[in-house]
């Protein structure tokens, strides 16, 4: 599938739909400022019954923000090959719970130099090279939906990565998050101070793209303290349809109880466009290992998501999705239809990209 059509059809992307509304307001002697951001609001309803203490929540709709956000993108032209370049994203909550704090988190604060010839380097708070390198192409939904890595994954602040150039078709990457202990009182964590790294190479050619990734998922970062690794690809078939397949493993830490110790997660999606729609679904089986909170073994499961999107401009869209993150697993008996979709969440909304 052609790059650019594939980045506008799937309008879950947010990359995508900043650079392409973002407006220039300065651009003169090689020095460019741009501003982007939209603003997204929606209804979202269903989901689990019950939160991590097995307490009874509300399941009722509610009028939410989606993710609304601002930023400014700057470059300046160091010379024919060198490029400087930072940025900086806000993110704000746009309904009535936040009239009064406005801008709720930085999302985006980092700057760097760009090389044609040498590559990129950058340092500050930005999404994770696991995320933009390996995990992308199932990264297609406005909220609920992806199981793998996601953006936030030991990234965020106090940062430093690098990625090659393009060497045809292929890229590598590196990232190391620095967590200090600086300012805290003795005695410190035992650990001290912590530095976990993220690398891996991707393949890029015509219709496929295919990438290999580890992140050594330490436990100051919510991790288990265990390497975690990832194999994932995508495959344009045409120029409407694209398929997707990923792996992502990591070792079990028998000295912790979490739901989400070790695992391993297979994928499986894909996106179909036609003139202004976008339709994406996709699946996952999760094989959990050790024991949950409660001192049981941890079951298996599924994990399912589908999503419709119309632009109705260049600069609006609509959109509904559901999921479901916590299927049972169709391996038991027992499972039935219902089982697998009473705690569907759902959201539905609007978004407006400038």
């Amino acid at each position: 599938m052609k790059k650019t059509l594939l980045a506008t059809a799937i309008i879950g992307a947010l990359g995508a739909s900043a650079a392409a509304q973002a407006a220039t307001v300065y651009d003169q002697d090689g020095t460019k400022l741009d501003v982007y951001g939209r603003i997204a609001m929606g209804i979202a309803g269903g989901g689990p019954e019950f939160n991590d203490e097995g307490q009874e929540i509300d399941k009722s709709p509610e009028f939410v923000d989606v993710y609304s956000r601002l930023g400014l993108r700057m470059s300046q032209e160091v010379n024919s090959d060198l490029t400087a370049f930072g940025r900086l994203e806000w993110r704000f909550k746009g309904d009535e719970r936040y009239t009064e704090s406005g801008f709720t988190e930085i999302r985006q604060s980092y700057l760097g130099l760009q090389s044609k010839q040498y590559g990129t380097v950058q340092a500050g708070n930005f999404d994770s090279f696991y995320n933009q390198f390996v995990s992308l192409p199932f990264d297609v939904y406005i909220d609920r939906g992806l199981e793998f890595a996601g953006h936030p994954k030991q990234s965020r602040g106090d940062s430093i990565g690098y990625y090659t150039p393009d060497l045809q078709g292929w890229t590598a990457f590196l990232q190391l998050k620095h967590y200090s202990e600086r300012g805290e009182l003795e005695p410190v964590r035992a650990e001290g101070n912590v530095v976990a790294a993220q690398g891996g190479v991707r393949y890029e050619q015509g219709p496929v793209t295919v990438a290999l990734g580890f992140v050594d998922d330490v436990q100051r970062g919510g991790g288990n303290g265990e390497m975690l690794g990832g194999l994932i690809g995508s495959y344009a078939v045409n120029d409407q349809l694209s398929v997707r397949l990923g792996y992502e493993g990591r070792e079990n830490n028998s000295d912790l109880r979490l739901r989400e110790n070790g695992y391993d997660k297979v994928g499986v999606g894909a996106t179909y466009t036609t003139g202004p729609w976008a339709f994406t679904g996709d699946y996952y089986h999760v094989s959990r290992d050790g024991i949950s909170p409660e001192g049981e073994e941890n079951d298996n499961s599924n994990a399912w998501s589908l999503g419709s999107y119309y632009k109705v401009s260049s600069a609006f869209d609509v959109f509904v999705e559901v999921a479901d993150g916590d299927a049972p697993s169709i391996n038991r008996d027992e499972t039935t239809l219902s089982d697998l979709t009473d705690n569907v969440y759902w959201l539905t909304g609007a978004r407006y990209h400038f």
